[in-house]
């Protein structure tokens, strides 16, 4: 005999799923406030994408392409590509939930890493199936520990590489290995973000190991290197058959026009991209040495992104800092949920911003 209830009933996990809480964006009561606690770039769009965005505008009654063919295209041209292993969704969660979608179910686990993207153990458990958290090792992914926690009912295995919010990555040689030791049926998700970033020799996105594989997929984004967060533009490079699963429950028109056409200008636009990740490079080392000599540890980071451990003095704590900096206008991001209650993610800003931090922590760290 059924229940009957006074409302609707959320299926059995979905209440017990904690929402994704985005980076704070106010400062009440100060006039100028930099938001850096989102990772997002501080040059902008290329305007090439803003060229394209603007066109779109003048043809909002047609449906947009559903197959996302000149954005395709236009990654495929850029990365060496076939845009038959192209899958374009409304930013890379959306993908990311569709995996989760169609490999899990009740019954089923998914490994995440100790600070890995939020996002991914919300998409697990909405699909009903159970997150398996494994520790890093110095704010790394351990492939170890990943094959160690691997059963006959592991389905999904996610790593950020580089990670969010550690700003870390895996060479990889490393991920081979993770790769070798996983079971066939198993899907290796390479979420790669930040991978236009990184210029370390030993470092690979994943293109490689999809193009020789059946269970590998890339996740890739323009939120961030590409100034695209707004219009959220993702997408995936995977096997055939991994396509046709996702291709059979993806929405009919999941991006929209806009997005397709800023996308597509905005990848060609490679010139842009070099003066974003040279601007990053720069401001990454200067502020690096600035929070070292304020007496700071900084997690090394291949991103757009620094991790800041505080003190653990009292009123050096990262909240103390937090409410500090935030006080003046510049906004990080407390990384708590993430494993770190004693640090901050600071996005690498403007020029006056990341003047303006290191002059407001030195002036935190001496008061």
């Amino acid at each position: 005999m059924s229940i009957v209830t006074s409302e609707p009933v959320p299926r059995k996990g979905i209440l017990d799923i904690a929402a994704y809480v985005p980076g704070k964006e106010h400062a009440p009561g100060v006039a100028k406030v930099y938001k850096l606690s989102s990772n997002e770039t501080p040059l902008g769009p290329s305007p090439s994408a803003i060229e394209a965005f603007k066109q779109a505008a003048e043809k909002l009654e047609i449906y947009p392409d559903g197959q996302a063919v000149a954005l395709r295209e236009a990654i495929a041209t850029a990365y060496g590509l076939n845009a038959a292993n192209i899958m374009c969704g409304n930013g890379s969660d959306e993908l990311l939930g569709l995996l989760c979608h169609v490999y899990l179910g009740a019954g089923d686990e998914a490994i995440i890493t100790q600070h890995g993207f939020l996002v991914y153990k919300i998409q697990i458990m909405g699909a009903g199936a159970t997150a398996i958290e494994v520790a890093e090792r110095d704010c790394t992914v351990d492939v170890d520990a990943i094959l160690a926690a691997v059963t006959d009912k592991t389905k999904l295995v996610f790593i950020a590489n580089p990670g969010n919010p550690t700003g870390t990555y895996v060479p990889v040689a490393e991920i081979r290995r993770l790769h070798a030791g996983l079971p066939k049926n198993v899907v290796l998700v390479l979420d790669a973000a930040y991978a236009e970033y990184v210029r370390k020799n030993d470092y690979e996105a994943g293109i490689e190991l999809v193009s020789s594989n059946k269970n590998v997929v890339m996740c890739r984004t323009f939120s961030k290197v590409y100034g695209l967060a707004a219009l959220r533009v993702g997408w995936m490079y995977a096997p055939a058959g991994i396509l046709d699963a996702l291709n059979r429950v993806r929405g009919p028109f999941n991006m929209n026009s806009a997005a397709i056409a800023a996308g597509a200008a905005a990848v060609r636009d490679q010139a842009f991209v070099d003066k974003a990740v040279e601007y990053n490079l720069l401001w990454q080392d200067k502020l690096v040495h600035a929070f070292t000599a304020l007496g700071l540890k900084v997690t090394p980071s291949v991103t757009n992104f620094l991790l800041v451990h505080f003190p653990d003095v009292d009123g050096k704590r990262a909240p103390e800092a937090d409410e500090f900096l935030t006080s003046r206008g510049y906004i990080l991001r407390m990384v708590k949920g993430y494993g770190f209650p004693n640090a901050l993610r600071m996005t690498i800003g403007p020029e006056e911003a990341n003047r303006g931090v290191i002059e407001a922590l030195g002036e935190f760290m001496t008061r």
